[in-house]
């Protein structure tokens, strides 16, 4: 690292330990605290208050982009820069990102059994997931800080995001995937993207091991969840949601939960802007687990009394993390918002993903998670049919075109919607009868 510009860091905000309240300045490279706990990018809530109002954000909603707007006019994270990273514009580095849609369809809300069910889609990032609104401030942080090198441990959507930023910022970047663990869409986007790709014989917590001591050791800036910058960026799902609906919240944000960032960050979203008056009340968090890696729906079970820790194992797999980063933050967010924990068999996941599919919106099968989940908690009269709830789809289709293609051909066992393809002669008739079966 070169030494950071402490001008460009503005002082109200700094990294707190969620444990023992210990604080630091903005500028220093650190994860942890000494004591060992987690750090948080802090705001001084109380120096904000004054300048923060719903007309703050609203006013910064834009048409579409041109080519003589900068990037960040548009950007659906640095319109709230003042709760995420509060620099000044020319240091940003944004492709844009955000500004996802939220899709509603009735055949997918009778499915789960709901009355208002919306699916806020961060598959439509630019590189089609979440990951793209935590990269750019990640990477944004790296650039203040003059990072020689900017490096994750991935399962895919957080390689592919972080090869692509640290490319528009011109950071070289180091990618550690778990050999044969990576959907092929996800690790295609590293490679095109120009990352140095470096596959880990084990699993993704192994991976994860490795890079912290190789940036810890080597001065390079780690861009993992750990990262508590990277989670600034990702509040702004959250923010987003609430302006979408008015600052009027559902009365549910239903999510996937692999690493816990997400779960971490929309906790730490929803509390700031119920202190800084943008929301009246919190709306309930509930993390959805495979429950093939599903380390925090067990701890759940036990009150959180003891950190339980796994060998992953799942189809969805940027969902497949036995030892989850940011679980503290993750323990707090439950607290903040009264949430609930849940995890879904692999099947149920599939068959959410085919559902979801099927209206027209896809996804990549851990966002099913957040589906299936909903479907399952509305059944255990968790979620109540008349309540409005909001799931969150993480990726894209095409990040694991694999498992699709595996479900919808036979060899996903018991896939209760396939839609397989048809052998068919090469002649009118035979297309014929085909078509007055299927289509009528």
């Amino acid at each position: 690292m070169t030494e950071p510009n402490h001008a460009r860091f503005p002082g109200t905000i700094s990294l707190r330990c969620i444990q023992c309240q210990k604080t630091y300045p903005a500028h220093q490279v650190r994860y942890l605290c000494d004591c060992g706990g987690l750090l948080d990018v802090w705001h001084d809530l109380e120096a904000l208050h004054p300048q923060i109002n719903r007309g703050l954000f609203d006013g910064r909603l834009s048409g579409p982009p041109g080519p003589r707007v900068a990037p960040t006019a548009n950007s659906g994270v640095w319109r709230y820069r003042e709760l995420i990273l509060p620099v000044t514009i020319d240091n940003i580095v944004s492709r844009p990102e955000g500004n996802t849609p939220l899709y509603e369809h009735p055949r997918l809300s009778r499915w789960v059994g709901l009355e208002q069910f919306y699916l806020k889609h961060e598959g439509e990032n630019p590189t089609g997931s979440f990951k793209d609104r935590g990269m750019t401030v990640g990477v944004t942080q790296a650039r203040l800080m003059g990072a020689r090198a900017v490096a994750c441990a991935s399962t895919g959507n957080t390689s592919a995001s972080l090869a692509a930023y640290a490319a528009l910022a011109g950071i070289p970047a180091l990618i550690f995937i778990p050999a044969g663990k990576i959907a092929a869409g996800k690790l295609a986007q590293a490679l095109a993207y120009g990352a140095h790709t470096l596959q880990i014989q084990g699993d993704f917590d192994d991976a994860m091991a490795l890079v912290r001591q190789v940036c810890d050791e080597m001065g390079i800036y780690l861009l993992n969840s750990l990262n508590p910058f990277r989670l600034e960026g990702q509040k702004s799902i959250v923010l987003e949601i609430l302006q979408g609906f008015r600052w009027q919240p559902p009365d549910w944000i239903v999510l996937p939960a692999g690493n816990l960032g997400n779960t971490a960050a929309f906790g730490k979203a929803l509390y700031e802007a119920h202190q800084l008056g943008l929301v009246d009340k919190i709306p309930r968090i509930a993390a959805v687990q495979a429950s093939g890696a599903s380390p925090f729906y067990q701890s759940y079970q036990n009150g959180f009394s003891e950190k339980v820790t796994v060998k992953a194992e799942t189809i969805a797999t940027a969902i497949r993390i036995g030892r989850p980063v940011s679980y503290e933050r993750a323990v707090r967010t439950m607290g903040w918002t009264n949430g609930v924990v849940t995890a879904v068999s692999d099947q149920e996941i599939m068959d959410a993903k085919a559902m979801v599919d099927g209206v027209g919106i896809g996804c990549e099968p851990a966002s099913a998670a957040s589906v299936a989940g909903v479907r399952r908690l509305v059944r255990e009269g968790v979620i109540q049919p008349g309540e409005t709830v909001v799931g969150i789809l993480t990726g894209n289709l095409l990040k694991d075109p694999t498992a699709t293609v595996d479900y919808h051909t036979g060899t996903w066992p018991g896939a209760s919607y396939a839609n397989a393809p048809v052998q068919v002669a090469p002649t009118v008739d035979a297309v014929r009868g085909i078509i007055e079966d299927r289509v009528g």
